[in-house]
């Protein structure tokens, strides 16, 4: 059987020259090999795609929370498109009553409701630039948002409103009106007004605009319609400026993409919306969702009651980071090894039975449908027993985690790959390929990819396995960061994004991010380590959560910051006759000497060469965190927050390792 390949080439590979590097083949998806999908009738901005599906579908369910009744959740209880869309004009015209005009700008600031949705939504009807401001990046970059953007207006959520206050006095420079979601408590209006700021309770503000009546601006596919800020992993947080049109294609391309798999987004699709709207990756699908007149219903804004939420809405489709499935697997195997030996034996037996079928290339409800009514229904049942595609994103998805879920989950595990820049999915995995584990899939039929050389850490985009940072064109990338043409020009080419990962294509056509092109430094001896690669395969070791390899020029080998796994450590040592609690035992020089020898086992299983090696180790307890700033809120690390943090324990691991 010939082997699938799920692209085709567009334009043939160019040679190094004028000391530019190399550049691969450019290509697309196979889905798009007569043209890409044409815009969809009508639909111009992203005011457009809500509006149409008011038209088509008002008496459908769009926005739905959890009552709460005597203090317990109950029920969902869900509001129409039309009712939604009522509410939407309502707010339009209160924030027009205050003055604010055509690509005037709106900070938006809280967890996802129903309300963040209505404002986002008032703010596409009336060509304002919705800018969402997120608690994540700390409230230094609340203020630095609000006063970079130069938003007028910020809709935030009730307990959030403190968080706010402390961007004043700065940011009353610009900032005049603050809308609660809820509430507004005597104090706080006295605090705001002080100010010269204006401050409503939600209910009061929709009264605002009563009997007032605004027009709507013509919108043009070029606006911009919103500015989303990255949380960037050095310096300030970059304005990313995403117009109408790179919403708009990206839409046109979901749905051919998720037609040419059978797996289209219906009336009937319901989504859990907890990953951050404040985020492209959540902002997309749930305009997918509104684009389709299907159901949105919010968590409760709290991690612990996650699955309560799940079981209670039972969505379709799950969307995750990392993180959250991490979590979801741990949990399943912990329930599974506690489940005694008759229960252990049947999974294990269900498990290899139905993964030996996956692999052979049956598709999933038919690899064994036996074992998924016996064995695997109850993990269905505990994602609410309707999950259908559970995709990840914003972050690698570790394989021996995306095969697990393949298996017991009786869904389909996407992972998808794309940045803020590029409006979210630019690569996603195709269900029932086995084989794409640990990719991220082909590029999304809207656009063209190709992978350029990177000399100096030794990937050749023109080798047999072509390796080279992932560059991708076409209608979906951003516009530019807000008032830095700088910073634009560093990544734009010809029309080409840089995006600063390096991508190796698979024989079928999937792309594997495997390396970072700016996590590369030098060590004394002249030989360059490519860390993010690194990190990557010490990951792979059992008895660690998250590892921080560091190194620079001035010295000859790597040290390390390891978050030891608990459980493991705690084990080790009852077997080895240590006693204390954890935090003593990532003191402990044995425990430290028993990572460091795993660590090393693994890098010699990896083949890894001689420097690449760690030669020390400091076991943190804490896991790297945001609350350090340690961490951005998609949990990539803050490498020069980190060398700051860690700059003694660092300073002595060398002197003490020499």
């Amino acid at each position: 059987m010939a082997e699938k390949r799920f692209i085709v080439e567009v334009e043939p590979a160019k040679p190094a020259k004028d000391g530019k590097p190399s550049i691969g083949p450019v290509y697309r998806s196979s889905f798009a090999k007569d043209g890409f999908p044409p815009p969809i009738e009508g639909l111009d901005s992203c005011w457009d795609i809500f509006r149409m599906s008011v038209e088509k579908y008002p008496n459908n369910r769009m926005l739905g929370r959890r009552e709460i009744v005597n203090g317990k959740p109950g029920k969902y209880v869900w509001q129409t498109y039309k009712e939604v869309y009522d509410l939407v004009v309502k707010v339009g015209n209160s924030i027009r009553s205050c003055g604010i005009e055509e690509g005037g700008r709106c900070g938006i600031y809280g967890a996802n409701c129903a309300e963040w949705i209505m404002s986002m939504e008032a703010c596409n009807a009336h060509g304002l630039h919705c800018v969402p401001l997120y608690d994540t990046l700390g409230a230094g970059a609340v203020e630095f948002i609000i006063c970079h953007a130069e938003v007028t207006t910020a809709f935030v959520e009730e307990k959030k409103i403190p968080e706010l206050l402390k961007t004043f006095p700065n940011a009353t420079k610009y900032l005049k009106t603050i809308v609660s979601f809820g509430k507004v408590t005597p104090q706080q209006k006295d605090e705001i007004e002080k100010f010269g700021v204006a401050v409503y309770a939600w209910d009061e503000f929709l009264s605002l605009g009563n009997n007032k009546h605004f027009d709507l601006p013509v919108k043009r596919k070029s606006d911009i319609c919103t500015i989303m800020y990255t949380s960037g992993t050095t310096g300030d947080p970059k304005g990313v400026m995403i117009s109408n049109n790179s919403i708009v294609t990206l839409i046109a391309g979901v749905k051919r993409l998720l037609a040419s798999v059978d797996e289209s987004v219906t009336v009937n699709d319901v989504y859990l919306s907890y990953l951050p709207l404040a985020h492209i990756f959540d902002r997309v699908i749930e305009e997918c969702f509104i684009n389709h007149g299907a159901s949105i219903g919010f968590w409760r804004g709290d991690v612990k009651l996650l699955v309560e939420d799940i079981a209670e809405l039972k969505p379709t489709i799950f969307c995750a980071v990392p993180r959250v499935l991490d979590r979801i697997y741990s949990g399943l195997q912990q329930k599974i090894s506690a489940g005694g030996f008759i229960k252990q034996t049947l999974f294990n037996f269900a498990y290899a039975f139905k993964l030996r079928n996956l692999r052979k290339g049956l598709k999933h409800h038919e690899a064994a449908p036996i074992c998924d009514k016996l064995v695997f229904n109850k993990v269905k049942q505990g994602l609410g027993g309707n999950v259908r595609v559970i995709l990840s994103g914003a972050a690698p998805l570790a394989s021996h985690v995306e095969e697990y879920l393949r298996v017991v989950s009786c869904a389909h595990v996407l992972q998808g790959y794309g940045l803020t820049e590029t409006c979210a999915g630019t690569f996603v995995s195709l269900p029932h390929e086995m084989d794409m584990l640990g990719t991220v899939g082909p590029p999304v039929p809207n656009v063209d990819v190709c992978l350029e050389s990177v000399p100096e850490m030794g990937y050749d985009a023109h080798s047999s396995r072509p390796r080279g940072e992932v560059c991708v064109r076409g209608d979906t990338l951003f516009s530019g960061y807000y008032k830095r043409e700088d910073l634009t020009k560093e990544v734009f080419e010809d029309g080409w994004f840089h995006t600063g990962d390096v991508g190796e294509w698979q024989p079928n056509g999937s792309l594997k991010i495997i390396d970072r092109k700016k996590n590369i430094f030098k060590l004394s001896q002249g030989e360059y380590v490519a860390v993010e690669n690194l990190e990557n395969v010490y990951g792979l070791c059992s008895v660690i959560d998250s590892i921080w390899v560091y190194g620079n020029s001035f010295e000859s080998f790597l040290v390390a910051i390891v978050n030891p796994k608990k459980q493991a450590a705690e084990e080790w040592a009852q077997e080895n006759g240590l006693s204390g609690d954890f935090n003593s035992l990532c003191e402990n020089p044995k425990v430290k000497e028993y990572i460091l020898g795993e660590l090393t086992k693994i890098g010699k299983e990896k083949k890894l060469k001689g420097f690449e090696f760690i030669k020390a180790v400091h076991l943190d307890p804490e896991p790297f965190d945001m609350e350090r700033d340690l961490l951005t809120p998609t949990f990539k690390k803050k490498r020069p927050q980190l060398l700051k943090y860690y700059q003694n324990v660092i300073d002595n691991m060398y002197k003490s390792a020499k």
